[in-house]
């Protein structure tokens, strides 16, 4: 009889410590990690609603800036002061040449303001394809300001301020859009400047009074006066002429003379 009651006991308390034990076994199970931010709220959040809606409102970039979160992504989008002086040349981009330009506002790695300093050069963004569709931009410093330049544009864009950052996502404001020069005409390199022309040099003073001398000296009297060289012979041909004309006349004495004397 008293087994028949320890046997009972037993069959009520097992399933009750088997219940407790699986609550505690529950209970240390590790905790899922939180879902990463929608980029485009955290956006508009910080100060970015223009670019953020243009985001969402296109299907490839959303799900391209969704799909780079679980990897790591930095994003720079425009604040919608810098974006409605922007949205004349937006509107003239195809669809396709919009979707890359938002790609083009974020690198897929994760960068820390401090990391982002640390790795100044070229880098690629979203919307790079390989070889046929570049789409890179360089990051600079200038002292603590954090700049980024392109080929498109003479002014690089610089960061204004943090709009998040937790790994592995960072999004950071800039004062002006990233203009790629897969869309936008590249700045023209400015034209060299011409040489210095080497002054002529000035004439002596002896040349000036030589040249006003030959200017000063007195023409002809006339226009029809011949040279003074052809006067000159004229009147030695007219003196050795005149004894020619003397001897014709002296003839007819000479014959008188001599009939007389014969």
């Amino acid at each position: 009889m008293r087994r028949l009651h320890l046997a009972a006991a037993l069959l009520v308390l097992l399933p009750l410590a088997a219940s407790a034990a699986g609550g505690k076994a529950a209970a240390k199970a590790p905790a899922a990690p939180p879902a990463p931010p929608n980029i485009t709220a955290a956006m508009a959040k910080g100060g970015c609603k223009a670019f953020a809606a243009l985001v969402a409102a296109s299907p490839d970039a959303y799900s391209t800036f969704q799909s780079a979160v679980d990897g790591g992504v930095t994003a720079f989008c425009p604040t919608d002061d810098a974006m409605k002086s922007f949205m004349p040349k937006y509107k003239n981009l195809t669809a396709d040449g919009k979707a890359s330009l938002l790609l083009f506002h974020a690198v897929p790695v994760y960068f820390s303001l401090r990391g982002l300093k640390a790795n100044n050069g070229v880098m690629n963004t979203l919307a790079t394809d390989g070889s046929a569709k570049n789409y890179n931009f360089t990051v600079q410093n200038e002292g603590d300001q954090v700049t980024i330049k392109t080929d498109a544009s003479d002014d690089a864009a610089r960061v204004k301020n943090t709009v998040y950052d937790k790994d592995p996502i960072a999004i950071y404001a800039l004062d002006t859009v990233l203009e790629p020069v897969e869309l936008f005409e590249p700045v023209e390199a400015p034209a060299p400047a011409p040489a210095p022309v080497a002054d002529a040099p000035k004439a002596s003073k002896s040349k000036k009074a030589s040249h006003r001398h030959v200017a000063d000296a007195p023409g002809p009297s006339g226009d029809d006066a011949p040279p003074a060289d052809q006067t000159k012979n004229s009147k030695k041909n007219a003196a050795a002429g005149s004894p020619c004309l003397r001897w014709p006349a002296a003839l007819p004495i000479a014959a008188a003379v001599a009939l007389a004397l014969a």
